[in-house]
């Protein structure tokens, strides 16, 4: 119906629920975002993301695969000779086989011993001879003491024996290794059904069938300086005595100071084996101060570190003077390519223990393992006994010392300074370690080791100098690594050609001595971290 021209007719009204209205907006703004260059960009590395990861990941699983049949292709079929076990119900590896009849017997003898249920008179019989070497009662000493053995390789497997057929009734063992075959040509009591087994059970085991009363405390675990005050506690988990005694059996340098350092700090009485790897005279073998060792690298390693760390002596030790020579074993370099492999320490069994096999000949650990045994049983006992003391050079690093003092004076009046009053910044100690560890106590030059004096090897670059301290005191900034070992003769041309006269060492000296200085100087640069 139309009114004035008008149409008058209702008009429908749309919903605001109604979506037909955006529909139109919602699809450009799609086909907008679609055909936009960054969103394909975008959307192509997802998709090629994903292509990737799938490839990655489904080339692992090919591998695996292949790895699994493998290995499953490698394991015999089970018969007479090639035997298993099923698993347990939680999914580990069966138990080992039942230990045998004599294995028992031997166990159940051991722990009613070692409870007190033993005839003590089997035990005194079989003790007998030793009683009878040290007298009742040293031997009642030896009887009630408690020793600790830090390392069950071929020293320590034979010192913890001795001391146990001796009569120590209480020991400790530690060592984080196990027994291995190459293990079995030095070893004390391992066997072939021992290889794979912890030599800290090992050791128990088989010395139970000979000692059943001894009392044993196994941890099967390394020595770790931080761990001191609980692997070296009194027995019964401190409750007990306090160890009589500590063996260091350790072929790793650094744990083997860490172990000195702390009994030296802790006054725990502690006696070390040096190395028996590459020798072969048992005749040289000695017990001596540690400060006296020579002709072995473990040990002139270990007194080094010890020295750096304010320890010069007072720890005995066993130790061998055979020299190294032509055609006589000793410790070859890596072989290239197991550089290319990793760092050396990825070939170690634990970070920073060697990964050098150690040419042994089986009988020598055996001898310094005896050696060891039979100085802590002396020790023990108050035997009358004598062991070397340290070399007794305290007077020659004096006059060393009194030496150099008189040498930096004389360079002062040469360059016209006064020298009244003058220190140099070097210890007697300083003096001690730069003679005998650094250049082996012997001269530089000559290799002569009587009449020994030090020498600065250069002269100072810009002259020398006097400096004054606040309170006046004058001193030289004289630096150890600066300093040479020289004879007294040899001293005195030093000084006249190069010292004062200007001229660099490397036209007096050759080139092997000249060489052989900066190999020493790098040396020491590698034990500088231990200061």
């Amino acid at each position: 119906m139309e009114r004035g021209g008008h149409d008058l007719r209702p008009v429908k009204r749309r919903s605001h629920t109604d979506g037909d209205s955006k529909s139109p907006n919602m699809s450009s703004w799609f086909e907008r975002q679609l055909s936009s260059h960054q969103v394909q960009l975008a959307a192509t590395a997802l998709v090629s993301g994903i292509t990737v990861a799938g490839l990655i990941y489904g080339g692992q699983a090919i591998r695996r695969k292949v790895a699994v049949e493998e290995l499953k292709a490698s394991i015999p079929p089970l018969d007479a000779e090639h035997q298993a076990q099923r698993l347990t119900d939680f999914g580990a590896a069966s138990p080992l086989p039942l230990a045998t009849k004599e294995e028992d017997r031997v166990a159940a003898l051991a722990r009613r011993a070692q409870r007190g249920d033993y005839d003590e008179e089997l035990i005194n019989e079989q003790l007998t001879r030793t009683a009878s070497f040290l007298t009742p009662q040293r031997f009642e000493k030896l009887r009630g003491s408690f020793v600790i053995v830090v390392g069950l390789g071929g020293v320590g497997s034979h010192c913890t024996s001795a001391l146990a057929r001796s009569g120590v009734t209480q020991i400790r063992l530690i060592d984080f290794d196990q027994v291995t075959l190459s293990s079995l040509n030095r070893h004390a009591v391992a066997t072939l059904a021992d290889v794979g087994t912890p030599k800290v059970q090992c050791m128990r085991k088989r010395l139970e069938a000979v000692v059943p009363w001894v009392q044993w405390d196994c941890l099967n675990e390394v020595w770790r300086e931080g761990q001191g005050e609980r692997l070296l506690a009194g027995w019964d988990y401190g409750r007990g005595r306090k160890p009589d005694y500590v063996v260091d059996a350790i072929d790793n340098i650094d744990s083997k100071v860490e172990l000195l350092k702390y009994c030296h700090d802790h006054d725990i009485k502690v006696v070390s084996s040096m190395g028996a790897g590459c020798k072969s005279d048992p005749t040289r073998v000695f017990v001596g101060d540690i400060s006296a060792s020579m002709e072995d690298p473990l040990s002139r390693a270990t007194r080094r570190k010890l020295k750096l760390l304010g320890v010069n002596e007072g720890i005995p030790v066993v130790y061998s003077t055979e020299k190294p020579g032509p055609g006589k074993a000793q410790l070859l370099p890596l072989p290239e390519e197991e550089f290319r492999k990793g760092t050396v320490n990825e070939l170690s069994v634990l970070p920073d223990f060697r990964a050098r096999i150690l040419p042994v000949l089986g009988t020598m650990p055996a001898i310094f393992g005896y050696a060891v045994a039979n100085f802590v049983m002396l020790e023990i006992t108050n035997y009358p006994h004598e062991f070397g003391p340290g070399k007794g050079r305290e007077k020659m690093y004096d006059s060393i010392l009194s030496g150099l003092q008189g040498l930096e004076e004389r360079l002062a009046r040469n360059a016209g300074q006064d020298p009244l009053g003058l220190k140099i910044p070097v210890t007697k100690d300083d003096v001690g370690y730069i003679v005998e560890e650094v250049f082996r106590g012997k001269s530089v030059l000559s290799g002569l080791p009587t009449r020994l004096a030090l020498t600065r090897w250069r002269a100072p670059k810009d002259g020398f100098q006097i400096y004054q301290m606040w309170n006046g005191q004058k001193h030289s900034k004289l630096q150890l690594e600066e300093l040479v070992c020289m004879t007294k003769d040899e001293v005195a041309l030093h000084e006249k050609e190069v010292l004062k006269g200007g001229k660099p060492p490397e036209v007096v000296y050759d080139v092997d001595v000249v060489q052989l200085v900066e190999r020493r100087r790098q040396e020491e640069k590698q034990y500088q971290k231990y200061r």
